[in-house]
């Protein structure tokens, strides 16, 4: 992938706009200056709430969630700190029957062992880790894009959702399994983060089963586990 700080753009399918993400440089660019603000915190006090800034970024980057979705988890009985998986509350769901369906979202080890060793240190925030205000979390996360070197038009949270979509597709995940985990209602709504055309989309949505052999370089390994499961009931239907 090349490391231009310009934005890749997934062509659209008809009628679409094209998805803006970030690239590798800009994601670890934008990790880093979250560390960095969080490791450096001048007091115990500042840690114990950036630490919680720096949980919710975590989470956002590595399940490509909802903002909504991750302030609505708790730590006490969302997480599975030995699977690394995450259980969100799926917003957005336009069939009022699936409303508060949930989804499990398999993640990185760092990311659990992150939270499990930020509540060891702060054991009082138990049950209120990722209990933060949209509106302060988007002044945080502005001033660490601005300190990235992020452009103004994708220093928002939801670019980390799009451009977690295009890595797991870049990745080899087939099109249905990143449906799921982003917990789209439609395929359609997946779909426009391919680089495919209208043709290829109608055949990816007569074809549900459909497997993909491509090795993920640094991704596949922390859903592998739950697409082998996901696959088995995949072909039951």
């Amino acid at each position: 992938m090349a490391n231009s700080p310009v934005p890749y753009k997934a062509f659209p399918l008809a009628g679409t706009t094209p998805i803006s993400y970030l690239t590798d440089v800009q994601v670890n660019a934008l990790v880093s200056a979250f560390q960095d603000w969080y490791d450096k915190s001048p007091t115990e006090a500042k840690r114990k709430t950036r630490g919680r800034y720096w949980l919710v970024f975590l989470v956002l980057r590595f399940t490509g969630a909802r903002i909504g979705e991750v302030i609505r988890i708790d730590d006490r009985v969302d997480i599975d700190y030995r699977n690394a998986e995450i259980k969100l509350i799926t917003l957005k769901r336009h069939n009022p029957r699936k409303k508060n369906a949930t989804r499990i979202v398999p993640v990185p080890a760092n990311v659990t062992a992150e939270t499990a060793t930020y509540l060891a240190e702060f054991p009082e925030q138990r049950g209120r880790v990722f209990r933060l205000d949209q509106g302060n979390f988007r002044k945080v996360f502005y001033a660490r894009a601005e300190e990235a070197g992020i452009p103004r038009d994708l220093a928002h949270p939801h670019i980390l959702r799009h451009t977690r979509a295009v890595e797991l597709l870049r990745a080899g995940v087939p099109v249905t399994i990143v449906q799921d985990l982003l917990g789209h209602s439609a395929l359609t709504t997946t779909a426009v983060y391919l680089r495919i055309s209208g043709q290829e989309a109608k055949g990816i949505l007569r074809e549900r089963r459909g497997w993909c052999e491509k090795e993920s370089r640094k991704y596949m390994y922390a859903v592998e586990n739950y697409v082998e499961d996901w696959t088995k009931r995949a072909l039951r239907i």
